[in-house]
């Protein structure tokens, strides 16, 4: 697909995207007024049905008409259950945003996300194409690299790295392997890959917060108190699905969720300092007590 073709198909999706419903005759004058038109003439009705065929062959995103209202995405319920596609289609706004505000570039700051495009193509390739991998992996606790046959099940993104789950065939269960610096290298297999035929990666870290995972983590009734001035970034954002407000007043808000107490989840709890008190269970606690005793024994003079 060429370049000029394929910013094209992504500020047709977001300018129809915005508008909601927009008629052709409108379409034709944004374009007009796009950086992206170097002719500077009006979007032909043929050219315009050209694209829109190619957006859903390319994207699976489906342009129709309402005689009364315009053109609109047909399936955009589905692209919101989508996660993928949604991540998509935001995606494509901002890269819209960004080809149409050049000078504004430098001032737009992204997060790093570390090695990521070295190896996400080919693990999706893999999982596409159902073949298996050989990794050679290094992890920050072991001195040693391993090189290995895995079956990648899944990506996921958090806090700033790409991670997969794989299954190794020299383990019982999946593991994460992260795609940062710890990996050395990912090659193509002729293997099939395996994946359990009722494998669901949204419920298989359902009942975790980030990627710690294993069979010793069990989800748990966890109980947080957090102060009314940070209440309404745990609304707006919630640390986990399972979040649920059981208590609300002018001095603290108290939240219940079903989650395994994993080192991830207990790190994100003491990131928000004392502001956030964790009520149970009693063991959650005392380990959050731990921590806290801890670092302040760092600090005593």
């Amino acid at each position: 697909m060429a370049k000029n073709y394929f910013n094209r198909y992504v500020w047709l999706i977001d300018t129809i995207n915005r508008a909601g419903h927009i008629t052709l005759a409108d379409i034709s004058r944004k374009w007009e007024d796009s950086s992206l038109n170097d002719e500077g003439g009006p979007l032909a009705e043929r050219t315009f049905h050209n694209h829109r065929i190619a957006i859903e062959d390319t994207f699976g995103i489906e342009i129709k008409c309402d005689r009364s209202l315009g053109y609109y995405i047909a399936n955009s319920d589905d692209l919101e259950g989508d996660g993928v596609r949604q991540w998509l289609l935001e995606s494509l706004s901002l890269n819209n945003i960004l080809n149409e505000t050049k000078d504004m570039r430098e001032r737009i700051l992204f997060e790093d996300i570390p090695s990521s495009k070295r190896w996400l193509t080919v693990l999706v390739n893999a999982m596409r194409d159902g073949k298996a991998v050989e990794m050679t992996y290094k992890s920050f606790w072991r001195g040693e690299e391993t090189t290995f046959i895995a079956h990648p099940w899944c990506l996921k993104l958090f806090k700033q790295r790409w991670y997969v789950l794989a299954k190794s065939e020299e383990y019982d269960e999946p593991r994460i392997y992260s795609l940062d610096e710890r990996m050395l290298a990912i090659t193509l297999t002729k293997k099939a890959l395996k994946v359990p035929s009722k494998f669901n990666a949204r419920e298989f870290f359902s009942n975790f917060f980030g990627i710690f995972i294993g069979r010793d983590y069990k989800p748990e009734r966890i109980v947080l108190k957090v102060e009314a001035y940070q209440v309404n970034y745990f609304n707006s954002l919630p640390l986990h699905p399972s979040q649920r407000l059981i208590e609300s007043n002018e001095a603290y808000s108290v939240y219940e969720y079903w989650v395994a107490p994993t080192l991830d989840f207990r790190q994100e709890v003491l990131r928000h300092g004392p502001t956030v008190e964790v009520l149970e269970p009693a063991t959650f606690r005392e380990e959050v007590k731990d921590d806290i005793m801890a670092m302040v024994a760092l600090y005593k003079d």
